[in-house]
């Protein structure tokens, strides 16, 4: 499939960026962001562009680094027709063959805001959404694109386990953001969320599964270098990643 046409970026009319703030990934580092605010009205492929050009969205906002002196957030995708699930992955797929996944309306619930807090409260309980209340859960949910889903997991006695919030725009499906019980570790339930999008990606003729910002040197956002095929983002082309050696790390 071709790459969304660049016509569509002209209508982008709310572009800014932000000031410099420490950077949530690396330390001691310095972030600037590339914003782009999208209105209701707005074509579809205008998503569809910012997306394949490395954006990720946050709401009606999707956002870029543009950081003065580092280029160490690099966007990468799965090439879903090349992928085949290896050892470990066939292993995951196995331990979790008796969950459930269902695809919802965006509607926040109760249940899923106890799960988020919970995964916070484990996984990132020094960042800036641990403090997170139900209506800022609602608006992160309920805020979103046409073609945004809420992806559910629950087990076999109906207890959710997992979300998945994901865009589908014209080349794949994005995830947008994603959160787990943390007390589920044998089922990596991270990693499992990620297979379920290439298969499902696979099942609606997608060619990519967007995961958002590898960075070789940061634990929770260097474990994306295993899934393979990779494609990385180098300026204005997608380039083949090379699989990297941290398959042991489990996706946050």
């Amino acid at each position: 499939m071709a790459e969304p046409s660049t016509a569509p970026l002209l209508r982008a009319k709310h572009l800014y960026t932000t000031d410099l703030a420490p950077c949530p990934y690396l330390p001691g580092r310095m972030e600037r962001r590339l914003v782009a605010l999208c209105e209701p009205g707005d074509p579809p492929e205008l998503v569809d562009l910012l997306t394949a050009a490395g954006f990720r969205r946050s709401q009606h906002a999707l956002y870029k680094p543009v950081c003065p002196s580092c280029t160490a957030c690099i966007p990468v995708r799965i090439v879903v027709a090349g992928w085949r699930p290896g050892r470990s992955e066939r292993r995951n797929l196995h331990r979790n063959a008796d969950l459930v996944v269902t695809e919802v309306p965006c509607r926040a619930t109760t249940e899923q805001y106890e799960l988020f807090h919970r995964y916070l409260s484990e996984r990132h309980d020094d960042g800036g959404m641990a403090a997170m209340g139900f209506d800022a859960y609602a608006e992160m949910v309920e805020v979103g694109l046409p073609g945004t889903m809420l992806v559910e997991l629950r087990d076999a006695s109906a207890r959710l386990v997992g979300v998945s919030l994901t865009d589908r725009v014209a080349t794949g499906l994005s995830g947008v953001y994603k959160f787990f019980a943390p007390e589920e570790r044998r089922r990596s339930l991270g990693t499992f969320i990620i297979l379920w999008h290439v298969r499902r990606a696979a099942e609606l003729g997608l060619p990519y599964v967007y995961l958002g910002y590898w960075i070789a040197d940061c634990r929770k956002m260097a474990y994306k270098d295993r899934f393979a095929p990779l494609e990385r983002l180098a300026g204005d082309r997608w380039v083949a990643l090379a699989a990297g050696g941290s398959a042991e790390q489990e996706p946050w």
